[in-house]
């Protein structure tokens, strides 16, 4: 269950940003109805969720995708033990 904010352990963030830089933090918080505060966390979070990759990278996960690799010993292995242990009853 999760804990109530006035629980929540915190750290404290401090940075010096050009004034103009600022002002349109404060401008988007203030378009969302946050806070600064509440403004940079939520962006930093969605930030820190998306995944970017390289276009090499991006090609070589396609190709994973589109024809995947034999699965190896030690991954069939799993496979077997996971299928033993939530095997239907």
């Amino acid at each position: 269950m999760p804990r109530p904010a006035s629980e929540i352990e915190t750290g404290r963030l401090e940075a010096r940003v050009p004034v103009h830089i600022y002002e349109r933090m404060q401008r988007a918080a203030k378009r969302r109805g946050m806070t600064l505060t509440g403004y940079l966390i939520a962006m930093a979070g969605e930030e820190a969720d998306v995944l970017r990759l390289a276009t090499e990278d991006r090609v070589r996960f396609a190709k994973a995708l589109i024809d995947p690799p034999a699965p190896n010993v030690r991954l069939a292995r799993a496979a077997r033990r996971h299928a033993d242990l939530i095997a239907p009853r």
